[in-house]
């Protein structure tokens, strides 16, 4: 009584096809590529890890030098200006 009604959903055949098996396979070494594919996975993953590591470590000293250079003008402004009264 209190279980909804689906609509009768209409039977689709299935279609079969031939494929013909005329190729022969390549013969294998008998090793799988999967581990070549997930090494080079992870040494990408590695290089880019690496690369983000490498550039933020650049800019903060980029900041840093930039921050000590403003801090000597400013130094040598107030060492200056005291001279020369």
């Amino acid at each position: 009584m209190f279980r909804p009604k689906l609509p009768d959903t209409p039977h689709v055949p299935s279609i079969t096809t031939h494929i013909p098996q005329d190729h022969v396979p390549a013969p294998s070494a008998g090793r799988s590529v999967a581990p070549f594919v997930g090494a080079g996975a992870g040494a990408v993953a590695a290089v880019v890890v690496v690369g983000v590591v490498l550039t933020a470590l650049l800019a903060a000293v980029a900041v840093s030098a930039v921050s000590v250079a403003i801090a000597a003008v400013v130094l040598r402004s107030l060492v200056t200006g005291a001279n020369k009264r």
